[in-house]
């Protein structure tokens, strides 16, 4: 009986087809945000959830996720640009099995690549086969190349501000250069560190209002995350705070953001595996694209 069921159960999932995979940009207009902490435990609350994730630094220049959470990759996306090793061979297993492709730290030209290179990167995700749910795709702050690229290619752009002036001009650039130039409409907005929901929701309402009324874009609140005591021990352990804290204040809010994502409507004509995110990258950068990675 229960193997009948597990067949119907197979019967159906294939009727469907392949689930299109959703492809979360976390972003910000400046550093020092929280940003790649942000990214590491949306990603782990994910699978918490049931979620197969993968992420991706693409912080080109100055990666962190491998630090964030004590690992040590022998390869990283430089060595895929220059052909040393595929996408694959990069690939970290972190905590709960999250699946990580690292950046480089250190190398400049990394944080300067061209338009087509960054496509190109992207195209060396087609050659993945991998079963996934979700991407979370941890960009450079500010408005580089490669954010641009990655933003454009992803279904939503998460954009991290905190209590600090620089931080909500900066995020307001960011947005407005990625939906004037580059066709984003809609952005989630997340508050980190605050000290309270009135905080969080405040911030939201100066970015939103100004954003709403120079430029044509929708701003949604994605909520805030607490700057608490267990956030910063479990940074100074090199660990998640969903992880090695999961009942603290922080790591119940990053499993509210990862439900709240669970309601964001995947835009029409995604299609599954990660070909959405590849031709919409390639899409945009041209033909020159196609052999940047070989």
């Amino acid at each position: 009986m229960h193997s009948q069921s597990h067949d119907q159960a197979q019967g159906l999932r294939q009727m469907q087809g392949p689930k299109p995979v959703r492809v979360i940009a976390v972003t910000s207009g400046k550093g020092g945000v929280g940003k790649s902490s942000v990214s590491v435990n949306l990603s782990l609350s994910l699978i918490q959830a049931g979620q197969r994730v993968m992420l991706m630094d693409a912080d080109l220049g100055l990666a962190n996720v491998d630090v964030l959470l004590g690992l040590q990759p022998v390869y990283n996306l430089s060595h895929v640009l220059s052909g040393e090793c595929s996408l694959e061979e990069t690939l970290l297993e972190g905590p709960m099995g999250l699946e990580i492709v690292p950046a480089s730290s250190g190398q400049k030209h990394m944080s300067e690549l061209t338009t087509s290179e960054n496509a190109g990167l992207i195209r060396a995700f087609s050659d993945m086969h991998r079963q996934l749910d979700c991407m979370v795709v941890d960009t450079a702050a500010g408005i580089a190349d490669s954010v641009i690229s990655f933003a454009q290619a992803s279904q939503e752009v998460l954009v991290v501000v905190c209590n600090e002036p620089a931080s909500l001009t900066d995020a307001y650039a960011l947005i407005k250069v990625l939906s004037r130039d580059h066709g984003v409409s809609r952005f989630q907005v997340l508050a980190n560190m605050t000290r309270s929901g009135a905080e969080g929701r405040e911030l939201f309402t100066k970015l939103s209002r100004v954003s709403e009324r120079f430029l044509d874009v929708t701003l949604n609140y994605a909520g805030n995350i607490p700057y608490d005591d267990w956030m910063r021990r479990s940074i100074q352990r090199q660990r998640a705070v969903v992880e090695a804290f999961p009942s603290s204040p922080s790591a119940s809010a990053f499993r509210r953001l990862a439900a709240r994502t669970q309601g964001w409507s995947i835009p029409q004509g995604a299609r599954g595996n990660l070909e959405f995110f590849v031709e919409r990258l390639v899409g945009g950068s041209g033909s020159a694209a196609v052999g940047a990675v070989a």
